[in-house]
């Protein structure tokens, strides 16, 4: 799992910790990954990996920490994320601001997407499955989000070919899109923020633990049933209709 220092991450790592899952808490700081085996308690198997995502040679290393511990691997929740810079106009946007985006939420996943593959498919049994956390913005934007959206409609498409290429090796992958949780990420939607109308506006925002018990069923399904695409949300917020 990776992104599983805060927030989504940790509460899904949490939710399987608690359901008797192994996990592997991946991150760019070992700090909060340990905190998050600390959460889980004594006697769950939470092993902290440091790891960014968007450096190949960390996520190599990651997956063979990963095989050399459990033997194998059943499940990649592929979490890790970045908004970047927030309320930007598109064209002050750096490229690097760009450039970081896009290597955490598609590089990064297409990386990770990848590790997984290779595991999954020399492992006996075959098979596995990976989670894609995509986002309401998968959907549509916010203002000045052009990044993100951009990454995350991407995303999409990861999911789907994923899907398709693992399907000889009994690889199934699915796409949560979560729109709301209470994080960190999402603590400015709690005080205001700007509407495809030019205003302001506070917006309403769910548990992060109602993801976690969603993305839990979706990793316990049998291979041969799949949850394609799912959309969790605070049930108020401003995405039927937005715009």
């Amino acid at each position: 799992m990776t992104g599983a220092g805060s927030g989504i991450g940790r509460s899904v790592a949490l939710a399987l910790a608690g359901a008797g899952w192994s996990v592997a808490v991946a991150g760019r700081r070992t700090g909060p990954l340990e905190e998050t085996a600390a959460a889980a308690g004594q006697g769950a198997d939470v092993l902290p990996v440091r790891a960014d995502v968007s450096a190949p040679g960390d996520v190599t290393t990651l997956f063979e920490t990963v095989r050399e511990r459990y033997g194998r691997l059943d499940l990649l929740f592929n979490n890790a994320g970045t908004f970047g810079p927030a309320g930007v106009p598109l064209e002050d946007i750096a490229y690097e601001e760009w450039r970081q985006v896009v290597d955490v939420n598609l590089t990064g996943a297409f990386l990770c997407a990848q590790g997984a593959f290779r595991v999954m498919k020399e492992q006996d049994p075959q098979g596995g499955r990976i989670i894609n956390n995509g986002s309401i913005s998968a959907h549509v934007p916010r203002p000045n989000s052009i990044a993100y959206t951009a990454t995350k409609h991407a995303m999409t498409g990861l999911t789907k070919s994923l899907s398709l290429d693992g399907r000889p090796y009994r690889i199934a992958c699915g796409q949560i899109d979560i729109g709301n949780a209470a994080t960190d990420m999402t603590a400015r939607m709690r005080t205001g923020i700007l509407q495809a109308n030019g205003q302001l506006a506070v917006e309403p925002v769910m548990d992060a633990a109602d993801v976690a018990r969603t993305v839990l069923h979706m990793a316990e399904l049998p291979l041969e049933a799949n949850v394609q695409f799912a959309t969790v949300m605070a049930t108020a917020m401003p995405y039927i209709g937005r715009g």
